[in-house]
């Protein structure tokens, strides 16, 4: 019950039911605020309880300063929670141990259960080892479903054992695409209160759903787990960017580029830690779709989140993804009670305002590495010429530049490094590959294919394609990962899906693949050309993420296109293709074939949308979305509160976060003796840190599966095997492409071994991260990582901080933060700090090789926060760091050891 200090509860009429409302012009200020802010208000009225949320709390929201820094506290408690088996299994892996740990420190173990709904979609497990067949889709569920039966085993007792906790199972979509076509409510209705919806998701683009004006994002598994346990997601009041658009898109241009052109501008500007909203005249001009596809990429320009209001356009949203009259209605009747219909003439009071007019967005993609590195399309080929001098050793024995001139065997025509090389098919035929040679296409990632516009594009730009003779090249990898069976429905009733077929883009799975790591193995003959000639090859995706490594361990140049750019560029086969220019093949005739020849025009993509998607479609998609097929029926499950632990699985085991737990914390202490274990450069992404991708067979990871009787060919993946601790601590740190400037002439999970200094010459010898941790760990050393900018940028992975905190690491100091790495660190007991403003490792002389230790840590026993701490090194280097604990939520987890504990301990308490 809420306190209702400001007499905002209220009753709304809508049809013949009538709902409890908390009014937001009962609070002075708030008609001013931005939609963001409405939405965070009416939930501080709800929830208020005169305790962890006050009126103060309320009205400080209502007295917002849009030009303040962010100083203001307040709790924000998630209507809903949503999650994705990569991160969701660890999660309910966590709930089963905390049930356990219950009952062993005298509790009810049926105290655990999420106390807010929570939904998780299964759909990251796909990976597309079957390409270019019919029966692709089909040989890879089986696959699926043999790798991970004991994952899907453990879920299927979850849903069982837990209240409120729905899954929706295998090759049903893609985690946000199920959220906004069937999940998402945008106004939540609970136990006779009407009330917009909000969550957090254990995905970052949890901010896809933004786009139909419900406030949320992504969150580490450890804050999830707590908001489903209850807990409030601790918060200060954020700036709020204004982002106004004007006019619309013209012709042949795409929600890609949009997105990727907003993406820049946004990354630019710096919008890390602030809610981005959408107004002007514009959105009114932008599609659902559109919408969606914005605010699926927050995570890659570093916004908390990115929301459009509610209108017209969301109303006819939900009515075309089946949802009832009665919500429709609701929805609306709320929105405009409430002030959060869309005008598009107002202009809320904003902390910075950008603007964009639609008219000016032009092709575009973006890469090699990052997703704001945006390349005009029409400069692609220039382009890639200069970057991939980045991947390619040009530089000979006496140190000149190997390529120097056009006229070099060793350079393509556009002047850029060459080495052709021979490959032999399957079949006997041979074809020739080079740096450039695009060898991975994917149609895949929520950001695309729940928008049928440019999906629709995808199918034309391949049946226009296939009537001119034209298909992929032999040794381009294509996959077709729809986000949901939709896709695939208004495919099939337009009559363009055996043209993708006949162009290699078969169906191979609903789910996220190529984004994540799951692209399954290049051709063995295309891998091997690859190796053995180092060649810097690449993949086009019309994904969200393009980081290093992170696509497929062979392809070292990654790119971000549109559906039907991803169809092009298989065809040409190649980055060295001007595809602007330069025809992509011949026809029949032997006449070349141009971009332009086979790019569908507006007309044509409009036509097909509006005659080939309806609601019938997404009623007979979400009609049984819960209950799965036959395979996932047949799973046995366990039965009872308490999950049954398999000690031989390699898949889920009961990790040790709880061990000697104790009902009173330990004091927090100083630090004193630390090494580091990674010194590391700007921009180390989650991905960097948390394991994803391939399980190699020479890593600590590898070894340890060999070990307990797993053949190579089952290895499955890091994601896959999430919910076994002692996989993902053996892959924490271990990216391909990370380097650690404390090893130099390394990359991938390597430090140096202070522990084994005196075994040889030259001082501490080269290992593995992980088989160094155990060694300072076993001799009590605590570690520290030193970082630089943007620290943790990247997927909200949760595994990144408890790998990090697994690992023995107490401390991290860098010169900036990601909002979401540095909550999660906390939250698995690990101290971040910041080197003083303009300071950093290089700037300080610090080489990773000093002890360190940090002092003033303990004042948090004193219920404060200390600003900095001291730190010292035995190198005689000190300074003060930054203690990045904001929030006095934060330091309450820290002071327990984490999240878990703390909300454990409150549990049990009652």
């Amino acid at each position: 019950m809420s306190a209702n200090s400001f007499d905002a509860r209220s009753t709304l009429q809508v049809g013949d039911e009538s709902y409890e409302i908390f009014r937001l012009d009962k609070v002075e200020g708030s008609a001013r605020l931005p939609y963001s802010l409405k939405v965070l208000l009416e939930n501080l009225l709800r929830t208020e309880d005169g305790a962890n949320i006050t009126a103060d709390h309320i009205r400080a929201l209502g007295d917002w300063d849009s030009q303040a820094q962010p100083s203001q506290e307040i709790q924000f408690t998630p209507a809903r929670v949503i999650m994705q088996d990569f991160t969701g299994v660890p999660c309910v892996v966590d709930l089963a141990t905390m049930r356990e740990a219950v009952k062993e420190l005298g509790g009810d173990p049926a105290k655990i259960n999420p106390l807010a709904p929570a939904e998780l979609v299964i759909d990251h497990s796909v990976i597309a080892d079957k390409f270019g067949t019919p029966d692709a889709f089909g040989q890879n569920v089986e696959l699926e479903y043999g790798r991970n039966r004991e994952r899907y085993q453990f879920l299927r007792w979850g849903q069982t054992a837990f209240d409120e906790f729905k899954v929706v199972p295998p090759g049903t979509g893609i985690v946000h695409q199920v959220n906004i076509e069937h999940l998402a409510r945008t106004v939540m209705v609970r136990n006779g209160q009407a009330y917009p919806d909000t969550l957090v998701g254990t995905d970052s683009h949890t901010t896809m759903v933004n786009g139909l004006g419900v406030l949320g994002w992504g969150v580490g598994g450890i804050e999830a787990e707590a908001a489903m346990l209850g807990q409030p997601v601790s918060m200060l009041i954020p700036r709020v960017v204004g982002f106004k658009l004007t006019g619309e898109l013209t012709p042949g241009t795409t929600a890609t580029d949009l997105v990727l052109t907003i993406t820049e501008m946004l990354r630019k500007h710096g919008v890390v830690g602030k809610f981005v909203e959408f107004y002007g005249e514009g959105v009114a001009a932008t599609s659902l779709a559109n919408r969606a596809t914005i605010g699926n990429m927050s995570p890659e320009f570093g916004s908390t989140a990115a929301i459009f209001p509610i209108d017209g356009e969301t109303l006819n949203y939900l009515k075309l993804t089946g949802r009832s009259e009665q919500q429709v209605a609701l929805v609306e009747a709320y929105a405009k009670e409430q002030g959060l219909w869309l005008d598009p003439a107002a202009e809320p009071d904003f902390s910075e305002k950008l603007e964009l007019d639609l008219s000016t967005v032009v092709p575009s993609i973006a890469g090699p590495k990052r997703p704001q590195d945006r390349i005009v399309l029409a400069n692609a080929a220039e382009q890639f010429k200069t970057d991939v001098r980045n991947y390619v050793d040009t530089v000979d024995e006496a140190g000149q530049e190997s390529f120097p001139a056009s006229d070099s065997p060793a350079v393509a025509p556009n002047g850029a490094p060459s080495n052709p090389v021979t490959v032999t098919a399957p079949d006997g035929s041979t074809y020739e590959i080079d740096h450039g040679a695009v060898t991975v296409a994917a149609i895949t990632s929520c950001t695309n294919t729940s928008n049928p516009y440019v999906m629709v594009a995808a199918a034309l730009v391949a049946k226009k394609a296939v009537e001119k003779g034209l298909t992929r090249k032999p040794w381009v990898k294509t996959t077709l990962a729809p986000g949901s069976k939709v896709v695939t429905d208004y495919f099939d009733k337009a009559g363009l899906t055996p043209y993708l077929d006949k162009v290699g883009f078969n169906l191979v799975g609903y789910g996220c693949t190529t984004c994540i790591g799951n692209s399954g193995p290049l051709p063995e003959e295309v891998s091997k050309a690859v190796n053995d000639h180092d060649l810097a090859v690449t993949s086009v995706l019309s994904g969200n993420r393009n980081f290093e490594g992170r696509i497929n361990p062979d392809v070292k140049m990654n790119y971000l296109a549109s559906p039907p750019l991803v169809v092009a560029y298989a065809i040409a086969g190649s980055m060295n293709v001007d595809i602007t220019r330069d025809a992509l093949g011949t026809d029949q005739e032997g006449k070349p074939v141009y971009l332009s020849d086979i790019w569908p025009s507006e007309a044509e993509v409009n036509d097909v949308v509006a005659n080939a998607i309806g609601e019938d479609m997404f009623n007979k998609s979400y009609r049984d979305v819960f209950a799965g097929d036959a395979q996932w029926q047949a799973l046995p499950i366990p039965t009872g509160n308490t999950f049954e632990w398999d000690a031989e699985s390699t898949y889920v085991r009961k990790p040790p976060y709880f061990e000697g737990m104790a009902m009173e914390p330990s004091p927090v202490s100083d630090i004193a003796g630390a090494r580091v274990l990674a010194k590391l450069g700007d921009s180390v992404t989650t991905d960097h840190i948390s394991p994803a991708g391939a399980i190699k067979a020479d890593t600590p990871a590898g070894k340890y599966l060999t070990e307990h009787g797993v053949e190579r060919r089952d290895f499955n993946s890091y994601g896959s095997r999430r919910g076994n601790h002692e996989v993902m601590i053996r892959g924490t740190f271990a990216n391909i492409r990370l380097r650690n400037q404390i090893a130099p002439g390394t990359e991938g999970g390597y430090t140096r071994d202070f522990t084994r200094a005196a075994e040889g010459e030259g001082g501490a010898p080269v290992s593995f991260i992980y088989d160094a941790s155990r060694n300072y760990i076993e001799q009590g050393i605590p570690l520290v990582i030193l970082a630089g900018k943007e620290y943790g940028s990247g997927s909200s992975r949760d595994w990144a901080a408890k790998g990090t905190a697994l690992l023995g690491v107490k401390a991290v100091i860098a010169e900036s933060y990601e909002r979401i790495h540095r909550s999660n660190l906390i939250g698995m007991g690990v101290l971040p700090l910041q080197f003083p403003e303009g300071a950093s490792a290089e700037s300080l002389g610090l080489t990773g090789e000093e002890t360190f230790s940090f002092t003033g840590v303990e004042e948090l026993n004193n219920g404060t926060t200390p600003r900095t701490v001291k730190v010292t090194t035995d190198t005689g280097v000190e300074f003060d760091a930054v203690v990045r604990i904001d929030t006095p939520g934060e330091a309450d987890y820290y002071r327990n050891g984490g999240i878990m504990q703390y909300v454990l301990r409150n549990l049990i308490r009652g």
